[in-house]
Protein backbone atom coordinates (compact mmCIF):
# COMPACT_ATOMS: atom_id res chain seq x y z
CA UNK A 1 0.00 0.00 0.00
CA UNK A 2 1.27 3.82 -0.87
CA UNK A 3 2.02 6.04 1.76
CA UNK A 4 -1.29 8.54 2.45
CA UNK A 5 -0.90 11.95 0.88
CA UNK A 6 1.02 14.31 3.69
CA UNK A 7 -0.45 17.40 4.77
CA UNK A 8 1.08 20.98 3.49
CA UNK A 9 1.30 23.59 5.92
CA UNK A 10 -0.55 26.41 3.89
CA UNK A 11 1.00 30.11 4.51
CA UNK A 12 -2.01 31.70 3.01
CA UNK A 13 -4.84 31.78 5.38
CA UNK A 14 -7.50 29.09 3.78
CA UNK A 15 -11.25 29.20 4.64
CA UNK A 16 -13.17 26.84 3.40
CA UNK A 17 -17.03 25.73 3.07
CA UNK A 18 -18.30 22.70 2.85
CA UNK A 19 -21.86 21.79 1.53
CA UNK A 20 -23.45 18.44 1.70
CA UNK A 21 -25.70 17.94 -1.60
CA UNK A 22 -28.67 17.03 0.33
CA UNK A 23 -31.19 20.20 -1.05
CA UNK A 24 -31.51 23.66 -1.75
CA UNK A 25 -28.91 25.93 0.82
CA UNK A 26 -31.05 28.09 3.17
CA UNK A 27 -30.21 31.38 4.98
CA UNK A 28 -28.74 29.47 7.64
CA UNK A 29 -26.40 27.97 5.34
CA UNK A 30 -25.60 31.35 3.13
CA UNK A 31 -24.83 32.90 6.79
CA UNK A 32 -22.06 30.65 7.55
CA UNK A 33 -20.53 30.76 3.77
CA UNK A 34 -20.49 34.72 4.10
CA UNK A 35 -19.09 34.94 7.39
CA UNK A 36 -15.91 32.08 6.55
CA UNK A 37 -15.72 33.87 3.38
CA UNK A 38 -15.57 37.03 4.45
CA UNK A 39 -12.95 36.03 7.20
CA UNK A 40 -10.86 34.72 4.51
CA UNK A 41 -10.84 37.41 2.32
CA UNK A 42 -10.18 40.30 4.88
CA UNK A 43 -6.48 38.55 5.79
CA UNK A 44 -6.28 38.03 1.59
CA UNK A 45 -6.74 34.92 1.60
CA UNK A 46 -7.92 32.10 -0.65
CA UNK A 47 -11.44 29.97 0.05
CA UNK A 48 -12.33 26.64 -0.48
CA UNK A 49 -15.57 25.04 -2.22
CA UNK A 50 -15.44 21.44 -1.01
CA UNK A 51 -18.65 19.41 -1.63
CA UNK A 52 -19.19 16.47 1.13
CA UNK A 53 -21.15 13.81 -0.62
CA UNK A 54 -20.45 11.05 1.65
CA UNK A 55 -24.36 9.79 2.20
CA UNK A 56 -25.28 8.54 -0.95
CA UNK A 57 -28.74 8.15 0.06
CA UNK A 58 -29.24 11.73 0.40
CA UNK A 59 -26.64 13.57 -1.90
CA UNK A 60 -27.06 14.73 -5.24
CA UNK A 61 -24.97 15.97 -8.55
CA UNK A 62 -27.58 18.14 -9.09
CA UNK A 63 -28.25 20.01 -5.57
CA UNK A 64 -24.37 20.59 -5.72
CA UNK A 65 -25.16 22.40 -9.25
CA UNK A 66 -27.31 24.20 -7.34
CA UNK A 67 -25.08 25.39 -4.73
CA UNK A 68 -22.60 26.43 -6.70
CA UNK A 69 -24.92 28.59 -8.64
CA UNK A 70 -26.66 30.50 -5.80
CA UNK A 71 -23.12 30.86 -4.28
CA UNK A 72 -22.20 32.84 -7.64
CA UNK A 73 -25.39 34.51 -7.70
CA UNK A 74 -24.34 35.61 -4.22
CA UNK A 75 -20.96 37.12 -5.17
CA UNK A 76 -19.24 34.10 -2.83
CA UNK A 77 -16.68 32.85 -5.53
CA UNK A 78 -14.30 30.02 -4.56
CA UNK A 79 -10.65 30.40 -5.40
CA UNK A 80 -10.19 25.90 -5.35
CA UNK A 81 -12.95 23.40 -5.54
CA UNK A 82 -16.16 23.04 -6.54
CA UNK A 83 -17.13 20.07 -9.01
CA UNK A 84 -14.70 20.71 -11.70
CA UNK A 85 -11.76 20.17 -8.71
CA UNK A 86 -9.98 23.90 -9.62
CA UNK A 87 -6.82 23.40 -7.54
CA UNK A 88 -3.50 20.92 -6.69
CA UNK A 89 -5.54 19.99 -3.69
CA UNK A 90 -7.86 17.87 -4.98
CA UNK A 91 -10.08 16.37 -5.64
CA UNK A 92 -12.60 18.56 -3.83
CA UNK A 93 -15.73 15.77 -4.13
CA UNK A 94 -15.85 13.72 -1.25
CA UNK A 95 -16.91 10.72 -2.88
CA UNK A 96 -13.85 10.86 -5.02
CA UNK A 97 -11.29 10.74 -2.34
CA UNK A 98 -12.68 7.44 -0.64
CA UNK A 99 -9.19 5.28 -1.07
CA UNK A 100 -7.25 8.41 0.97
CA UNK A 101 -9.65 7.94 3.86
CA UNK A 102 -9.11 4.14 3.57
CA UNK A 103 -5.03 4.82 3.66
CA UNK A 104 -5.35 6.84 7.07
CA UNK A 105 -8.07 4.69 8.62
CA UNK A 106 -5.14 2.04 8.61
CA UNK A 107 -3.11 4.45 10.23
CA UNK A 108 -5.96 4.62 13.19
CA UNK A 109 -6.25 0.85 13.04
CA UNK A 110 -3.94 0.05 16.53
CA UNK A 111 -6.65 2.45 18.17
CA UNK A 112 -9.78 1.41 16.50
CA UNK A 113 -12.55 -1.50 16.93
CA UNK A 114 -14.88 -2.92 15.62
CA UNK A 115 -18.39 -2.50 16.68
CA UNK A 116 -21.70 -4.13 16.28
CA UNK A 117 -24.07 -2.12 18.13
CA UNK A 118 -27.82 -0.34 16.77
CA UNK A 119 -28.15 2.52 17.15
CA UNK A 120 -31.32 1.27 18.82
CA UNK A 121 -29.25 -0.85 20.90
CA UNK A 122 -27.12 2.36 22.08
CA UNK A 123 -30.42 4.66 22.37
CA UNK A 124 -32.21 2.26 24.45
CA UNK A 125 -29.28 1.52 27.27
CA UNK A 126 -28.08 5.65 27.60
CA UNK A 127 -29.41 8.19 28.45
CA UNK A 128 -28.68 11.81 26.31
CA UNK A 129 -25.65 13.31 27.61
CA UNK A 130 -26.44 16.81 29.36
CA UNK A 131 -29.54 18.95 27.56
CA UNK A 132 -27.97 18.53 23.73
CA UNK A 133 -29.28 14.80 23.38
CA UNK A 134 -26.46 13.20 22.62
CA UNK A 135 -25.83 9.84 23.03
CA UNK A 136 -22.37 8.92 24.79
CA UNK A 137 -21.09 5.57 23.86
CA UNK A 138 -20.61 2.93 26.71
CA UNK A 139 -18.18 1.20 25.00
CA UNK A 140 -20.24 -2.09 24.68
CA UNK A 141 -18.12 -3.26 21.88
CA UNK A 142 -14.96 -2.18 23.18
CA UNK A 143 -12.09 -5.07 23.77
CA UNK A 144 -9.69 -5.75 26.42
CA UNK A 145 -6.86 -5.50 24.47
CA UNK A 146 -5.56 -3.50 21.56
CA UNK A 147 -5.52 -4.16 18.64
CA UNK A 148 -8.67 -5.48 18.43
CA UNK A 149 -9.67 -9.23 16.62
CA UNK A 150 -11.15 -9.11 13.28
CA UNK A 151 -15.17 -9.41 13.43
CA UNK A 152 -16.48 -11.02 10.12
CA UNK A 153 -19.98 -10.02 11.05
CA UNK A 154 -21.28 -5.96 9.56
CA UNK A 155 -20.00 -3.76 11.99
CA UNK A 156 -19.13 0.09 12.20
CA UNK A 157 -15.57 1.17 13.16
CA UNK A 158 -14.85 3.28 15.91
CA UNK A 159 -11.92 4.90 17.70
CA UNK A 160 -11.30 4.41 21.24
CA UNK A 161 -10.79 7.76 23.24
CA UNK A 162 -8.87 8.39 26.34
CA UNK A 163 -9.76 10.06 29.51
CA UNK A 164 -8.47 13.17 28.61
CA UNK A 165 -9.42 16.88 28.09
CA UNK A 166 -9.61 18.66 25.13
CA UNK A 167 -8.86 22.46 25.18
CA UNK A 168 -9.00 25.03 22.22
CA UNK A 169 -9.85 28.51 22.32
CA UNK A 170 -12.47 29.18 19.54
CA UNK A 171 -12.52 32.04 17.50
CA UNK A 172 -15.80 33.70 18.61
CA UNK A 173 -16.75 31.66 22.02
CA UNK A 174 -13.69 32.02 23.72
CA UNK A 175 -12.47 28.68 25.80
CA UNK A 176 -13.34 25.27 25.75
CA UNK A 177 -12.52 22.47 27.27
CA UNK A 178 -13.94 19.35 26.62
CA UNK A 179 -13.75 15.57 28.11
CA UNK A 180 -13.55 13.30 25.41
CA UNK A 181 -14.63 9.91 27.52
CA UNK A 182 -17.12 11.77 29.45
CA UNK A 183 -18.51 14.31 26.89
CA UNK A 184 -17.47 12.67 23.13
CA UNK A 185 -16.99 8.30 24.05
CA UNK A 186 -15.65 6.47 21.25
CA UNK A 187 -16.73 7.57 18.01
CA UNK A 188 -17.55 6.15 14.31
CA UNK A 189 -15.10 6.71 11.81
CA UNK A 190 -16.59 4.85 9.30
CA UNK A 191 -20.37 3.17 9.27
CA UNK A 192 -21.39 -0.54 9.28
CA UNK A 193 -22.40 0.09 5.31
CA UNK A 194 -19.25 0.97 4.26
CA UNK A 195 -20.14 5.37 4.43
CA UNK A 196 -17.21 7.48 5.95
CA UNK A 197 -17.67 8.77 9.22
CA UNK A 198 -17.51 12.94 9.12
CA UNK A 199 -15.08 13.04 11.84
CA UNK A 200 -12.60 11.51 10.14
CA UNK A 201 -13.11 13.02 6.21
CA UNK A 202 -13.64 16.52 7.54
CA UNK A 203 -9.97 16.39 9.28
CA UNK A 204 -7.95 14.50 6.74
CA UNK A 205 -9.41 16.81 4.27
CA UNK A 206 -8.88 19.47 5.96
CA UNK A 207 -5.31 18.93 6.59
CA UNK A 208 -4.57 18.11 3.21
CA UNK A 209 -6.23 21.11 1.63
CA UNK A 210 -4.48 23.73 3.57
CA UNK A 211 -7.16 24.89 5.82
CA UNK A 212 -6.08 27.12 8.14
CA UNK A 213 -9.33 28.41 9.40
CA UNK A 214 -13.00 26.64 10.16
CA UNK A 215 -15.88 28.88 10.18
CA UNK A 216 -19.01 26.63 10.76
CA UNK A 217 -22.32 26.23 13.12
CA UNK A 218 -22.24 26.24 17.30
CA UNK A 219 -23.88 22.69 17.15
CA UNK A 220 -20.19 21.48 15.49
CA UNK A 221 -18.92 23.30 18.63
CA UNK A 222 -18.42 19.65 20.66
CA UNK A 223 -17.32 17.71 17.33
CA UNK A 224 -14.25 19.81 17.47
CA UNK A 225 -12.67 18.21 20.39
CA UNK A 226 -13.19 15.34 18.49
CA UNK A 227 -11.37 16.74 15.69
CA UNK A 228 -8.43 17.99 17.25
CA UNK A 229 -7.84 14.34 18.97
CA UNK A 230 -7.77 12.84 15.33
CA UNK A 231 -5.78 15.87 14.02
CA UNK A 232 -2.80 14.81 16.82
CA UNK A 233 -2.96 11.41 16.57
CA UNK A 234 -2.50 11.56 12.73
CA UNK A 235 0.08 13.98 13.52
CA UNK A 236 -1.34 16.61 11.56
CA UNK A 237 -1.69 20.34 11.84
CA UNK A 238 -4.75 21.86 13.25
CA UNK A 239 -6.57 24.60 12.27
CA UNK A 240 -8.41 27.61 13.89
CA UNK A 241 -12.06 27.12 15.05
CA UNK A 242 -14.44 29.41 14.68
CA UNK A 243 -18.27 28.61 15.26
CA UNK A 244 -20.51 30.86 14.80
CA UNK A 245 -24.33 31.34 15.96
CA UNK A 246 -27.42 29.23 14.13
CA UNK A 247 -29.82 31.35 12.77
CA UNK A 248 -33.50 30.26 13.82
CA UNK A 249 -36.66 30.98 13.69
CA UNK A 250 -39.36 31.75 16.16
CA UNK A 251 -42.91 28.84 16.66
CA UNK A 252 -46.27 30.07 17.39
CA UNK A 253 -45.63 28.04 20.70
CA UNK A 254 -42.51 30.58 21.50
CA UNK A 255 -39.70 27.91 20.85
CA UNK A 256 -37.57 28.24 18.72
CA UNK A 257 -36.36 25.70 15.59
CA UNK A 258 -32.93 26.68 13.67
CA UNK A 259 -33.62 26.81 10.02
CA UNK A 260 -33.43 23.39 7.88
CA UNK A 261 -33.49 22.87 4.18
CA UNK A 262 -37.42 22.22 4.70
CA UNK A 263 -38.17 26.26 5.47
CA UNK A 264 -39.26 27.10 2.08
CA UNK A 265 -39.45 30.84 2.96
CA UNK A 266 -35.68 30.98 3.68
CA UNK A 267 -34.55 28.61 1.12
CA UNK A 268 -32.37 29.73 -2.14
CA UNK A 269 -35.11 29.31 -4.82
CA UNK A 270 -37.63 31.45 -2.76
CA UNK A 271 -35.13 34.07 -1.95
CA UNK A 272 -33.86 34.21 -5.90
CA UNK A 273 -37.35 34.93 -7.06
CA UNK A 274 -38.18 37.14 -4.51
CA UNK A 275 -35.31 39.52 -4.03
CA UNK A 276 -31.66 40.54 -4.68
CA UNK A 277 -28.30 38.95 -3.62
CA UNK A 278 -27.43 42.44 -1.97
CA UNK A 279 -30.28 42.61 0.13
CA UNK A 280 -29.60 39.07 1.06
CA UNK A 281 -25.86 40.31 1.98
CA UNK A 282 -27.41 43.53 3.76
CA UNK A 283 -29.35 41.98 5.65
CA UNK A 284 -27.11 39.14 7.03
CA UNK A 285 -24.25 41.86 7.35
CA UNK A 286 -26.70 43.78 9.91
CA UNK A 287 -27.85 40.13 11.93
CA UNK A 288 -24.38 39.33 12.29
CA UNK A 289 -23.65 42.88 13.76
CA UNK A 290 -21.07 43.96 10.95
CA UNK A 291 -23.13 47.21 9.84
CA UNK A 292 -25.84 48.88 12.39
CA UNK A 293 -28.56 48.75 9.24
CA UNK A 294 -29.35 46.56 6.64
CA UNK A 295 -28.81 48.37 3.11
CA UNK A 296 -27.98 46.56 0.87
CA UNK A 297 -24.58 45.83 -0.23
CA UNK A 298 -22.21 43.26 -2.35
CA UNK A 299 -20.25 41.00 -0.53
CA UNK A 300 -17.19 42.53 -2.09
CA UNK A 301 -18.17 45.42 -0.17
CA UNK A 302 -18.73 44.15 2.58
CA UNK A 303 -15.25 42.92 3.05
CA UNK A 304 -13.44 46.31 4.46
CA UNK A 305 -16.75 45.90 7.44
CA UNK A 306 -15.29 42.47 8.69
CA UNK A 307 -14.15 41.96 12.27
CA UNK A 308 -14.28 39.15 14.29
CA UNK A 309 -15.01 41.36 17.60
CA UNK A 310 -18.33 42.54 16.05
CA UNK A 311 -20.10 39.30 16.34
CA UNK A 312 -21.65 38.39 19.80
CA UNK A 313 -20.94 34.98 20.63
CA UNK A 314 -24.94 33.68 21.30
CA UNK A 315 -25.92 30.53 20.83
CA UNK A 316 -28.76 31.39 18.54
CA UNK A 317 -29.77 34.28 16.28
CA UNK A 318 -33.81 34.23 16.23
CA UNK A 319 -34.92 36.05 12.98
CA UNK A 320 -37.57 38.15 13.10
Amino acid sequence: MSAPQRATTSSTPTGRFAPSPSGRMHLGNIFAALISWLSVKSKGGKWILRIEDLDPQRSRREYARLIEDDLIWLGLHWDEGGLDNKGSAGPYIQSQRLEIYEKYLSILSPYTYPCTCRRADILATQAPHQSDGRIIYAGTCRPSAFPAPPNPAPHSTRILVPDEDITFTDRLYGPQTVNLANQCGDFILRRADGAWAYQLAVVIDDALMGVTEIVRGSDLLLSAAQQIFLYRTLQLDIPEYAHIPLLSTQEENGRTRRLSKRDNDASLEYLRSSTSPEIIIGKLAQIAGLRPTDSPISAEELIPYFHWEKLTPVPEIILR
